[in-house]
């Protein structure tokens, strides 16, 4: 299913490298979907798809860490719905931080981020960090960590990928 499109016609007329951002700042899009978008839609130089796309994304962290447990526990006192999704969330964040986290803490965070697939990027790895009662400024600093590695990775996946594809139009 393609997630960003949609997102793209939405803010149809913003500026491209504030797109990037965005695209950036989505759950489960985050950066994996913002640099091939700026790259091969916006035709941007990869560094600054990069330097984009990484800033976009760490930007909800803060806001992730500071306020999402407060909203939750307000959330949840007034509505069942929101009550049986936060301890969901909660109980899934511990269960996938239990296993990939806890033995060795700060770098399996940020390795946790690295991997460029959903689910595993900065929004899960905050939700994992809160639900493990890491204090912010380490888990900022791992899951910075994850963000550049998964920015580079995703930005040579990308660069190969439009190689390969001009390689192929101008054969």
């Amino acid at each position: 299913m393609d997630f960003v499109s949609p997102v793209i016609e939405l803010f149809q007329g913003f500026p491209s490298w504030l797109i990037v951002m965005i695209i950036s700042a989505i759950p489960v899009i985050e950066l994996r979907g913002s640099i091939p978008v700026a790259i091969g839609i916006f035709d941007m130089n990869p560094a600054v798809a990069f330097v984009l796309a990484v800033i976009g994304n760490i930007l909800p962290v803060f806001f992730i860490f500071y306020f999402l447990e407060p909203v939750s526990i307000f959330l949840s006192r007034h509505s069942k719905l929101f009550e049986k999704y936060f301890e969901w969330l909660f109980k899934r964040a511990e269960k996938q931080g239990n296993k990939k986290v806890e033995k060795y803490k700060d770098l399996a965070l940020a390795a946790f981020v690295a991997i460029p697939l959903p689910m595993t990027g900065a929004w899960t790895a905050t939700v994992v960090a809160i639900v493990l009662k890491y204090k912010f400024r380490n888990a900022f600093i791992s899951i910075f960590a994850g963000v550049i590695a998964a920015g580079i990775i995703v930005t040579i996946l990308t660069l190969s990928g439009v190689q390969i594809w001009d390689w192929i139009i101008n054969r």
